[in-house]
């Protein structure tokens, strides 16, 4: 037994040393930690829809040092990993010159200064609920269960991160979203005001998708790539445009596809149910397939069957 496992030891050894030398992470500097992140996500959350998370029984008079103690909290515990990614990604490797402390401290300290602007973007997305889902009581349940809402809140704050540089970060955070909503938006995409996300399963959104304001998506729908440019070498140009731009005001039912970095759909426009689209449209069009050929017929029905579980002679 000993050498048997000693030969699968020696194996993996070999494969790491040796055939996928690139596919390893060692004697490098220190990658961000994917559950700090993850919990941070949650301390962000509280700030970002306080009394609904974390700390039910907060009022305005213990407000003040709850959410003081939370900044605080985000800050300690942000810094570390924005700095973690910044030195992973610098030139000089894990050699400390100081200027990624710095960075990161500023990083930082910049997005805690945006989280008024967060909360009112995000606050438009929760009344764009409301307004777009008559099944929608009040805010309350919105903001408790709804999955698109819970995805949107999260690429919001990994938009932040991605627009001043980062990378790993802000795809940890939407992945997680990702996996816990089934919505699917990579943090690069460009998404307006009033944004709804209506049940959710299944969307996703391209990294260089730009979306308008006031626009509604239902499950299943994707916003993709047509192609992938290449280089001379057949290399893919990274960050291209290749994703669609949605107008303001536009609606896209379930199951609708649209692809292509070309493709404009204009303002005020409406793309029906499972429609594959690659081409531009202009404003105030109705997009939508033609009627399927159903067939109807009658069918036998099923022999009558007895309590017992047998079936009637």
């Amino acid at each position: 037994m000993k050498k048997s496992l000693k030969k699968i030891v020696d194996g993996i050894l070999k494969s790491i040393n040796e055939d996928q030398k690139e596919v390893q992470h060692f004697d490098n500097s220190p990658l961000p930690d994917k559950e700090k992140i993850y919990q941070l996500i949650s301390d962000i959350f509280i700030i970002l829809y306080p009394g609904y998370f974390g700390h039910s029984e907060m009022s305005f008079e213990t407000i003040n040092m709850r959410i003081g103690y939370r900044v605080a909290r985000i800050y300690e515990e942000l810094r570390p990993q924005v700095l973690r990614e910044l030195i992973h990604g610098c030139k000089r490797g894990p050699e400390h010159c100081g200027q990624c402390e710095r960075a990161s401290e500023m990083m930082v300290m910049s997005f805690l200064e945006n989280i008024p602007a967060l909360r009112a973007a995000l606050d438009l997305d929760v009344k764009a609920a409301f307004v777009n889902d008559p099944a929608a009581v009040n805010y309350d349940e919105i903001i408790f269960s709804y999955p698109g809402l819970e995805a949107v809140s999260v690429y919001r704050v990994a938009h932040f991160f991605y627009s001043s540089g980062l990378r790993l970060i802000p795809r940890i955070m939407t992945e997680w979203a990702h996996s816990r909503t089934g919505v699917d938006i990579h943090p690069g995409a460009q998404i307006g005001r009033s944004f709804f996300i209506d049940h959710g399963t299944g969307v996703v959104i391209g990294e260089t998708s730009v979306i308008g304001d006031n626009v509604t998506l239902y499950q299943g729908v994707t916003l993709g790539a047509l192609n992938f440019p290449r280089d001379k070498k057949g290399q893919v140009i990274r960050r291209a445009r290749r994703h669609p731009t949605i107008g303001n005001s536009v609606v896209i039912y379930a199951g609708a596809t649209i692809l292509g970095g070309e493709t404009f759909i204009g303002e005020n426009s409406v793309i029906g149910g499972n429609v594959w689209l690659t081409e531009s449209v202009p404003p105030n069009t109705r997009v939508t397939l033609g009627n399927a050929d159903l067939k109807i017929s009658s069918r036998k029905p099923l022999p009558e069957v007895h309590k017992t579980g047998r079936q009637g002679r």
